[in-house]
């Protein structure tokens, strides 16, 4: 159960061009981290983030299980299915309500962030969902459960999911980019992008900018891109020496298991300490990049985390 997973007919291979943005959604499945991916239409956001679950691990016994009880609890598991055993990919429309996302009703119900639970949960059009239906997230992405009150008594259910979001930079959606021209004015984009609040981009752990593809890497082959089952066998050996380390992955661990396993050494602590000045970088967010740095170096296999580990995890803060 604990081999790589070669899910769907989607393919790593089928993405041309956006290797920073392989790299990045690599690193995010490796340490089970959160991530949003910004740009302009017809750059790649969405395929992108569908080829994420091609590169995730086989669910565990134990995995399979939770993810049935849950689909099961919502009546969702199919008749001709007693156990779900791939991972869940949800991706509720940006209409959607908020019940619908974190569960609820006269007769709570999990919602799509408990589906997604062992899986993805894929925001597209981050922007467009309302202001209050995105403030629900804050605690299931930091705690891994949601818990919903009402008069007979509180339920909690498991959210423990990956979350992966894509936005336009503004309402036409080509403020960056170079070959189209914008027709926003400065005000626009600024409240368009005001629509997400602080908080919620700070649980975010990898922020980046996803380019329009030129015409040139549209036609190139797919034999020279590297396919997801080979990405997938090097995410499933990092996870594997997160869990042998810590028992979670490293986007699950605190700050006192982050001061514990995060060792860095001299030029890479020089670095992180200049970064965390000169961005204010806010706690959650320091400790964000510590644990990308962390995943990074376990990805090169080192027990230590150097300055470049330090300094890429940093250039993924930058929105």
């Amino acid at each position: 159960l604990n081999e790589t997973s070669f899910v769907t007919d989607l393919d790593m291979a089928h993405v041309q061009g956006q290797e920073q943005a392989k790299r990045a959604l690599e690193i995010a499945a490796a340490g089970g981290h959160n991530l949003i991916l910004n740009g302009p239409p017809g750059s790649g956001k969405t395929l992108l983030s569908k080829t994420m679950q091609t590169i995730l691990p086989r669910m565990t016994e134990e995995e399979i299980l939770e993810v049935t009880k849950i689909y099961s609890i919502a009546g969702l598991l199919p008749k001709d299915q007693p156990v779900i055993n791939t991972r869940p990919f949800r991706a509720p429309h940006h209409t959607s309500s908020g019940v619908s996302l974190v569960g609820g009703g006269n007769m709570p119900k999990p919602g799509e962030i408990s589906l997604s639970h062992r899986g993805i949960l894929f925001l597209d059009e981050f922007s467009e969902f309302p202001r209050q239906v995105l403030e629900n997230l804050r605690q299931p992405l930091e705690d891994g459960m949601i818990s919903i009150a009402r008069a007979q008594g509180t339920l909690t259910f498991p959210a423990s999911f990956t979350l992966i979001a894509s936005q336009n930079p503004c309402p036409c959606g080509y403020s960056t980019d170079n070959e189209k021209h914008c027709t926003c004015s400065p005000s626009q984009i600024v409240n368009y992008q005001k629509k997400i609040s602080g908080p919620i981009l700070d649980r975010i752990d990898i922020h980046l900018q996803v380019p329009r593809v030129p015409l040139s890497l549209l036609r190139r082959t797919e034999a020279a891109v590297e396919k997801s089952q080979q990405v997938a066998e090097r995410v499933y050996q990092t996870q594997k020496r997160q869990l042998n380390r810590s028992g979670v992955l490293n986007a699950g661990l605190n700050s006192e298991s982050i001061e514990k396993y995060c060792c860095l050494d001299v030029d890479a602590n020089k670095l992180l300490e200049k970064a965390a000045e000169k961005f204010k970088l806010s706690a959650r967010a320091y400790y964000r990049v510590l644990k990308i740095a962390l995943t990074i170096a376990d990805m090169d296999n080192e027990a230590v985390v150097v300055a470049p580990h330090v300094s890429e995890a940093l250039r993924y803060r930058q929105l």
